[in-house]
């Protein structure tokens, strides 16, 4: 029982299933594709919902005020943490499923089945928090306008926590499905909107940045940490959110026309220029205006609205608008991803890696994400998805920072085109990091993760360990 449970998939193995005919993916991306990715998908929620919430607290964590910063910096050094290790096994085993596949060469079946299940937690439960806050956002931009949707149609039902009378978030669920047309059709030309998107957002952005900063005033800084450094990390773990898009660059490996390369260096780059900018967008939007004035629904357009610059509030809130909209499509394609890699190693339905004959894309997997995140973001508020997400990246950010260590002692000589730097001390405070964040997610997080975790292992242990493409050809039952 033990052996089944820890078997593991060899490299080699998993490169030659990835090369299978009725399983290929295109290869089209490039290291611009790929950084593209990154950045559209970090870039967004985080950045321009979550931030104000972190800031003012709520009540299940206290708030980090304009230590905000500290937050951005503690959350940014976890992820190069986990980054590096990702960079390793992505140039390495350069095939869909990300920190899944990685599990399934160093970790065994079983650990790689609670990682890809909290893959799909993160990837989808982040598509939800997104088609969310892009709704917040298109609302803000509509009203702009003049226009007013009705509270009953951009809310959830009053049982899911909206106000009474709320039937559903339709833009929301709207968004979602014109995407998954989107990515059904294929990933080169979601990669080409990425693209064209993250440069309209980081336009935005710098704009921010530049006119926000002439009427920043110190005195808003003070006191800089109000809740002190608790308030700090508590914060920097729900925004750690913003961060967790790079690990989508490693889910679109496959596609990339030179992942031992590529990959890599577009995992770093998309990390590195999101760093900066967000500890400077928040900087200046804690200077802005004090933090009891904060918007936690549209917390960067409103700061300049208060600050006096209308007509700015409506160019970020158009920007806001289109960097969510390329993060929900980054978060969905990772999604798909790690469906399609399981499904191709038959842990789940061999129906969700059949690839369109047209298209290249796997279709299934799309259009059953598209339509499940929908649902979802139709019916849940934003903080409980955000919560769900990063406890399943830290997970998942654990275990990848173990198995470089594994694979290090297990295969010495395996050709490695990107080296991880100061082993084993990266990966251990990688996985050390990840740890200290995870605590400070509130308690009912961590129930609604046991709860998900112990359906995981019940879907493997009556679906997944019997019908196993690996137990086939190892022989066993």
């Amino acid at each position: 029982m033990i052996n089944r449970l820890f078997r593991t998939k060899s490299i080699s193995q998993i490169l030659t299933d990835a090369d299978h005919p009725a399983h290929r993916l295109k290869k089209t991306l490039t290291v611009w594709d790929l950084t593209a990715l990154g950045i559209g998908a970090i870039i967004g929620t985080g950045i321009f919902v979550l931030i104000g919430t972190a800031i003012v607290g709520d009540e299940h964590r206290p708030g980090a005020g304009p230590g905000i910063v500290l937050s951005f910096v503690l959350s940014g050094l976890t992820c190069a943490l986990a980054a590096l290790c990702y960079a390793e096994f992505a140039a390495m085993i350069p095939v869909a499923g990300s920190a899944y596949t990685f599990s399934y060469a160093t970790l065994g079946e079983f650990l790689a089945w609670l990682t890809g299940w909290n893959l799909i937690l993160e990837y989808g439960v982040a598509c939800v928090a997104v088609a969310i806050g892009w709704s917040g956002y298109f609302n803000k931009l509509l009203k702009l306008a003049g226009v007013e949707l009705p509270y009953w149609a951009t809310n959830p039902p009053h049982w899911a926590g909206g106000p009474e009378g709320s039937i559903a978030n339709f833009p929301a669920a709207i968004i979602v499905l014109l995407i998954t047309v989107i990515l059904v059709i294929g990933i080169k030309e979601s990669a080409r909107a990425a693209g064209m998107i993250v440069v309209l957002k980081l336009s935005v952005i710098l704009f921010f940045i530049a006119v926000g900063t002439p009427a920043v005033s110190a005195d808003n800084w003070t006191p800089f940490m109000p809740n002190g450094f608790e308030g700090v990390r508590a914060a920097a773990a729900i925004i750690f959110f913003a961060y967790i898009g790079f690990d989508a660059v490693s889910t679109a490996a496959e596609e990339a026309r030179n992942p031992q390369r590529d990959v890599p260096l577009g995992i770093l780059y998309s990390l590195a220029v999101c760093t900066v900018l967000y500890i400077s967008v928040a900087a200046v939007l804690t200077g802005l205006v004090p933090v009891s004035q904060i918007d936690i629904h549209a917390p960067v357009a409103e700061a300049l609205s208060l600050a006096g610059y209308k007509w700015g509030a409506a160019l970020v809130a158009i920007g806001a608008v289109a960097g969510i909209t390329s993060v929900l499509v980054v978060m969905m394609l990772g999604q798909i991803r790690v469906f399609f890699a399981m499904s191709r190693d038959q842990l789940l339905s061999p129906g969700l890696s059949k690839v369109h004959p047209r298209f290249g894309t796997p279709h299934r997997a799309t259009i059953l994400t598209g339509v499940a995140v929908a649902i979802l973001a139709s019916l849940f508020r934003i903080g409980d998805a955000a919560d769900m997400t990063n406890i399943g990246t830290f997970f998942a950010f654990v275990l990848v920072c173990f198995g470089v260590m594994l694979l290090r002692y297990t295969k010495p000589d395996h050709p490695r085109p990107f080296r991880l730097p100061f082993m084993p001390f990266v990966p251990l405070l990688g996985m050390a990091a990840c740890l200290y964040l995870m605590v400070g997610l509130p308690e009912l997080t961590w129930k609604r993760f046991i709860v998900w975790t112990i359906i995981g292992i019940a879907v493997y242990l009556g679906y997944g360990m019997r019908h196993s493409k690996l137990a086939a050809q190892n022989g066993q039952p």
